[in-house]
């Protein structure tokens, strides 16, 4: 482990706020200011990991924060290391959940990591990032190695984590392999040797984990650095495709632009911070602007098109604005239409159409959704087996059926 002191110079205090721009928090800062003082003095690079278990194979904007933060940290000339989790989804992350994640088949992990991977390429640049699978190292372990590696870790320190302490005190049975859970993926930063690994405000036990192997194995200590949950579109809850409050970034950019000019006028300041690539002073600028009386919709069309160019193409982003300011143009969502209350919320999308009288069977309904014929506060649907969870929505069957209905 390095004990030579390198001087902090201004290079490495502009790079250390570029790492901290948006971030929860940097565990240790003093270590990763050496750390970055020490590449910046040898041009050897940072090795900066970010794990991921293709548990599911749709990135979401939410998923893109720590992404983001992986694309400015290469920007710097850092190494980029994508982890694939293949081996780790086969137990199942236990974090912030109060019971037992089947595990995945190995055929639906690699389906979903090769999904996954594309989607990331659209943020991270592919010729400056190293791919790994974490069953490179895992599966040579065998159960001598697994039991060595276990006997480096405590339950007293396992029992430290929140959701473990919730679930043994309420009764909910905690299975020997989600112990193993953290383990493993800290045991990944020990194969990898990493300087910085990122991940979620609620990875933080984890992290935490690498660390303290690495210390066992004689290493210098990763540092980690989390970055914050973001909100959905509703504001409240943390993005995510079960509360239908998700923007994918597969989308049709339609879709993706009438999601972000559905955002609030203080959410949409969020978004900036930690979606888009403009930097602060110009992101305060544009702020200062809206508080002096420009149109907050300024902003919002500006972060629409950023993200939709990113994801698609400048000349998508172009069309959806003009498709966006057409629809209101012509006047597309009237005011008045009949108001309908259901309950038993979340319902599914087909249920709601035909409960709320925009249709008069389910068959009708499945048709309506497969031709484009339905949309939900201006935004296609796509996903015959939507469920919308409660709250109140307008929507359009057709050119001309409207309903406002409120989920219960």
């Amino acid at each position: 482990m390095s004990t030579q002191k390198y001087t902090i110079t201004q290079d490495t205090e502009a790079h250390l706020r570029v790492a901290l721009r948006g971030c929860d928090e940097l565990l240790v800062q003093a270590e990763f200011a050496q750390k970055l003082a020490r590449s910046q003095a040898t041009g050897v690079p940072l090795r900066i990991k970010l794990g991921l278990d293709p548990t599911a194979p749709d990135i979401h904007l939410g998923h893109t924060v720590v992404l983001n933060k992986m694309r400015q940290l290469q920007d710097l000339g850092h190494t980029v290391i994508f982890l694939i989790g293949d081996f780790t989804s086969m137990i199942g992350d236990p974090s912030g959940r109060n019971t037992t994640r089947p595990p995945l088949t190995r055929e639906q992990i690699a389906e979903n990591a090769k999904t996954y991977y594309a989607q990331a390429s659209l943020v991270l640049d592919p010729a400056k990032t190293e791919i790994r699978y974490n069953s490179e190292w895992c599966d040579p372990l065998g159960a001598r190695g697994i039991i060595q590696l276990a006997s480096r870790y405590t339950v007293a320190r396992m029992m430290e984590r929140d959701d473990f302490t919730k679930r043994f005190k309420g009764g909910v049975p905690i299975s020997v392999h989600e112990f193993l859970y953290p383990l493993m993926q800290g045991y990944d930063s020990v194969a990898l040797k990493s300087d910085l690994e990122l991940g979620g405000t609620d990875q933080k036990f984890n992290l935490l984990v690498g660390r303290e192997l690495q210390k066992e194995y004689g290493q210098e200590p990763q540092c980690i650095l989390t970055m914050p949950l973001l909100e959905g579109t509703d504001g409240v809850e943390k993005m995510s495709k079960s509360k239908n409050n998700y923007i994918g970034i597969g989308e049709a950019p339609d879709s993706m632009f009438g999601k972000l000019m559905s955002i609030s006028d203080t959410l949409m300041w969020r978004y900036f911070e930690l979606l888009s690539f403009d930097s602060l002073e110009d992101i305060a600028k544009l702020r200062a602007e809206t508080e002096a009386g420009r149109n907050p919709r300024d902003a919002k069309v500006q972060l629409a098109q950023e993200i939709i160019t990113r994801f698609h193409s400048k000349q998508a982003a172009q069309d959806a604005l003009s498709n966006f300011e057409a629809r209101f143009r012509d006047g597309a969502v009237p005011e008045n239409m009949p108001e309908v209350t259901l309950p038993g919320a979340p319902l599914g999308v087909l249920k709601v159409l035909r409960e709320a009288g925009l249709v008069a069977s389910g068959a009708e309904a499945q048709r309506n959704v497969e031709q484009g014929g339905v949309k939900i506060d201006s935004v296609k649907v796509e996903d015959k087996g939507l469920q919308l969870p409660a709250g109140t929505y307008v929507i359009q069957v057709g050119k001309r059926k409207f309903a406002r209905v409120t989920l219960a």
